[in-house]
């Protein structure tokens, strides 16, 4: 698989954590780096993790969609990025995460991984190796946490419900590639 369209997987992949950073960094009168780390490390390490319990779960049926896994390949990805941009047109509030309360970090970082489960099926589907993927998904989720904590504590409400806009936007378009690379 292209490292590019990998790269883009995990961008989009990783645009929920960061807004969430970005909410945290805004809503916390005092970023401590101690928090942004675990933080980065919570999100990095699910966003890593859930891809390879979905790709195993794949794989177990591959065999019996191998003739269209493309278009379910397709549908996920587009389900997925179509997902993401319509959540940004309700008007939701996004609660302060203290990164000190490990059982909310730990139920946000399942909760923005849950597509990360939907893309592993999806590689599986296109039999590659899962290995390269969840390594660049979680280093690239790890860094925009980061990142993301560091703006919303500069930059405010702006970026927001205009990164998701771009991560489902990139979740779509690379949907669309599975789909005109098989075709």
């Amino acid at each position: 698989m292209n490292v590019w369209v990998v790269l883009g997987l995990a961008v989009g992949l990783a645009m929920d954590c960061f807004s969430v950073a970005i909410a945290t960094g805004i809503g916390l009168k005092r970023l401590q780096d101690i928090h942004v780390l675990k933080m980065a490390m919570f999100f990095g390490g699910f966003q890593a993790f859930m891809p390879v319990i979905g790709w195993l779960a794949g794989s177990t049926l591959r065999d019996y969609i191998a003739t269209y896994d493309h278009w379910v390949a397709f549908g996920l990805l587009t389900a997925i990025g179509g997902k993401m941009i319509w959540e940004t047109r309700a008007e939701k509030k996004m609660a302060t995460l203290n990164p000190e309360n490990t059982g909310l970090l730990l139920l946000l970082a399942i909760g923005t991984s849950i597509d990360a489960l939907v893309v592993g099926v999806s590689l599986s589907f296109l039999d590659v190796s899962i290995v390269i993927p969840v390594l660049i998904i979680g280093a690239v989720t790890f860094v925009l946490t980061i990142a993301g904590a560091y703006i919303g504590g500069r930059m405010g409400h702006w970026f927001e419900g205009r990164i998701e806009i771009l991560g489902g936007v990139v979740m779509i378009l690379i949907g669309l590639k599975i789909l005109l690379d098989h075709l």
